[in-house]
């Protein structure tokens, strides 16, 4: 079933690696766009937003020998705003842009940390749910509402493939197995609502933009990172759960190159 997940995988990707690829053209194209007075933002967008990450990175190299820039740092003389703070974004090879992410959210100046996980921790957790349940007679039931109740959903997500190695059962065969009654079925409901990971997203990203404001960090961060992973199937549930399109709601919310670099990112609507 290897080629079913692919192609799953591969449905949920908004952003694809584009085919006959050739990083020098493009870092021509990016070099002229920013050349001399004023800035061509739509050539960057053009190209930015249409490379996989792994191709932006050999735009990057290719940049750097033909012109002897770093392309990361000329975008950041060259652009302002949340523009700006989108296009670098994406520049940074993921691993880099959690961990850049992460540090941020630790000096205070980042919306929030709920995307982040600590394996450490989850790993912990997952030892505790099992020390609190499987391990002993009766249940700690005060440890597995702290942990179920207290951590984020893509934190969880984690623990719950953790607790399956120690325990060699599922969360909910242990819930099963060690409550009852109104507990168990309130201790289900958690899990089985985090592990609907793509619905989770869609909730992320409809209260970034609802309201007064908009939270851009939140909104720029979820994009970004799920552009190439599952970001169409996020699509369809945000659709499903509030009765519009993410990308209706982009164009209600943002404006301007800022507006275009999302809406070129999330791709056409479901």
């Amino acid at each position: 079933m290897a080629w079913w997940k692919a192609w799953i995988e591969q449905e949920g990707v908004t952003v694809k690696s584009s085919s006959h690829f050739n990083p020098d053209p493009d870092a021509e194209t990016l070099y002229k766009a920013m050349k001399g007075i004023g800035t061509n933002e739509q050539a960057i967008i053009d190209v930015l937003t249409k490379r996989s990450n792994t191709q932006r990175q050999q735009i990057a190299k290719s940049f750097k020998a033909q012109f002897g820039k770093d392309l990361t740092e000329t975008l950041k003389s060259e652009l302002s705003g949340k523009f700006e703070r989108l296009i670098v974004a994406l520049m940074y090879p993921p691993y880099r842009y959690e961990a850049k992410e992460l540090h941020d959210a630790m000096k205070g100046s980042r919306d929030d940390v709920s995307s982040f996980v600590d394996p450490a921790l989850a790993l912990q957790d997952a030892q505790d749910l099992y020390a609190a349940g499987e391990k002993i007679r009766g249940t700690d039931e005060m440890k597995f509402i702290t942990i179920l109740c207290t951590r984020s959903a893509t934190h969880l997500l984690r623990v719950f493939e953790e607790y399956e190695k120690i325990a060699n059962k599922s969360i909910e065969d242990s819930i099963k197995s060690e409550t009852h009654g109104s507990l168990e079925e309130a201790m289900l409901t958690v899990v089985k609502c985090t592990q609907n990971l793509h619905s989770y997203f869609a909730e992320r990203l409809y209260y970034a933009m609802k309201g007064a404001g908009t939270r851009d960090g939140t909104l720029i961060r979820n994009i970004v990172s799920r552009s190439e992973i599952d970001l169409n199937l996020i699509k369809c549930h945000f659709k499903k759960m509030y009765g519009k399109t993410l990308s209706s709601m982009i164009m209600e919310d943002t404006s301007g190159d800022y507006k275009n670099a999302l809406l070129s990112l999330v791709g056409s609507d479901p």
